[in-house]
């Protein structure tokens, strides 16, 4: 997959390798992506995670907890978990663990769905995740449906949300 040198190929580097997953560059768009080092199946724990900061308002890097907390995540390498409409993996933020949802092979990106962890966010985007089911406009689980939320799993804070609602 990779040479000592942390080249992939023409596309991407290695910027770090932890033990289960590994930091990617991509050298054209210079994004940061994180890929698995090994297999995992749907339920398996692949990291525990704590807060590295508590922050009161919403950034980029942070993952929402509650009403007015919002952490950033250690291992600081768990940060490049990137965004689809069709997730492979889940940050349960009640056990502080992600959880893997699909079959993960070596190599494969992990990936998560933002509005599972955030009601409201900071730097609402347009996806571009190719998924047959991409929503295209991710701005937190306060701006989607029932209907759209309840295909996705979603943190404790993101279910109380939708029950006050």
């Amino acid at each position: 997959m990779h040479t000592a040198t942390g080249v992939i190929n023409q596309e991407y580097t290695i910027v770090s390798e932890h033990t289960v997953a590994a930091v990617w560059l991509n050298n054209n768009n210079h994004h940061h992506s994180l890929h698995a080092m090994q297999r995992f199946a749907p339920g398996d724990t692949i990291a525990t995670f704590k807060a590295a900061s508590i922050f009161s308002n919403p950034t980029y890097l942070t993952i929402q907890t509650g009403l007015n907390r919002h952490i950033t995540l250690s291992p600081a390498y768990l940060q490049y978990t990137n965004h689809s409409c069709d997730p492979n993996v889940f940050f349960d933020t009640t056990a502080m663990q992600l959880i893997c949802l699909q079959p993960i092979k070596p190599g494969d990106e992990m990936r998560f769905f933002y509005p599972s962890t955030e009601w409201e966010m900071s730097q609402p985007f347009i996806c571009n995740c190719g998924s047959a089911n991409c929503l295209q406009l991710i701005n937190g689980a306060a701006g989607l449906s029932d209907a759209t939320l309840s295909k996705y799993r979603l943190t404790d804070f993101i279910i109380q949300q939708l029950q006050q609602a």
